[in-house]
């Protein structure tokens, strides 16, 4: 008996649809440019290998089985999957990459990024999408550990990486605020440090596997730790604790009096966030990265990055 990945090549899967849609052996061997007694031992071959029927030959009409109608569901799948992968692979021999992962940080308009790779897919590219979320380190951890092919919201330096490439997206403004129900909203201004330290804070956890930062925090200050900007919004909303958050993210909750913006006996905190890409062993961008770094050239895209936070 022949192994069934002998039998089901994509010409048999083609020969079985040709069937199915002539109706009968006799009809699909003349559209097939052989006798019928030809087509009938493939036939009978493939059911060997699988042990099973394929076509109820009952009645003058070939009508396929339940396992029949299985196969013929399966295998125009099959082939339109290797379709895709012949098209794909023409595409990438082009200069396209197979996969692009991109690194996003959490401060990241995630609304932008959506309509970033709404454009990116219009293209029809043959390209794999992959999108990370990323905390301070960790955003450009995934790119210098080969992790990632870009970095979107870079908030610290990687200098001392080699080939690593960056640009500014702008600057972004980080805020303290708390719920109007929590103690430190009726505290005077400017907060010091010693009554900060009396409270606890809500702070995201660093992306990174090795290492990682910290921001705001005070030593021997409580922490309520979570994974991602949009928990620590909520659990501030809830009067979790009070910390640090991109003016940008929290400027509906302040409009709309959910939270409250206090001020700090520290210096504002101004960051500068960036995007990299490159690093070690790097030569030259493929087309879907050029793609990328050249909508990030546009200080509208930039802007919005940070600043389209809050679109419906």
């Amino acid at each position: 008996m022949q192994n069934p990945r002998d039998v089901l090549t994509p010409d048999s899967l083609a020969m079985l649809q040709v069937i199915a849609e002539a109706g009968s052996f006799a009809a699909a061997a003349r559209q097939l440019g052989l006798v019928p007694s030809a087509l009938t031992y493939r036939v009978r071959q493939i059911e060997d290998a699988l042990d099973v029927l394929l076509f109820d030959r009952s009645a003058r009409q070939a009508r396929p089985t339940e396992a029949g109608a299985e196969l013929l569901r399966e295998g125009a799948r099959l082939l339109q999957e290797i379709d895709a992968v012949s098209h794909r692979v023409r595409r990438v021999a082009t200069g396209w990459e197979p996969q692009l992962t991109l690194s996003v940080d959490g401060a990241i308009s995630p609304h932008t990024m959506m309509e970033l790779v709404d454009a990116f897919y219009a293209m029809a590219p043959p390209t794999r999408l992959k999108l990370r979320d990323g905390i301070m380190t960790g955003t450009l951890e995934a790119l210098t550990s080969g992790r990632a092919d870009l970095a979107i919201g870079v908030t610290i330096a990687g200098s001392s990486v080699a080939g690593l490439q960056q640009a500014p997206l702008g600057d972004m403004l980080f805020i303290f605020v708390v719920a109007p129900h929590h103690p430190l909203a009726k505290e005077p201004e400017p907060i010091t440090d010693a009554t900060l330290l009396q409270h606890r804070a809500v702070a995201v956890a660093d992306s990174a596997l090795r290492g990682g930062a910290t921001m705001g925090l005070l030593g021997g200050q409580d922490v309520f730790t979570v994974d991602t900007m949009q928990a620590k919004i909520r659990a501030q909303l809830r009067g979790l604790g009070g910390g640090f958050l991109p003016e940008p993210m929290v400027r509906p909750y302040l409009e709309a009096g959910r939270l409250v913006a206090r001020k700090v006996a520290r210096p504002e905190r101004l960051v500068r966030v960036n995007y990299a890409w490159g690093g070690p062993g790097f030569t030259a961008p493929g087309r879907a990265l050029q793609w990328w770094l050249n909508q990030l050239q546009s200080p509208a895209t930039r802007r919005a990055l940070l600043e389209n936070h809050h679109h419906f």
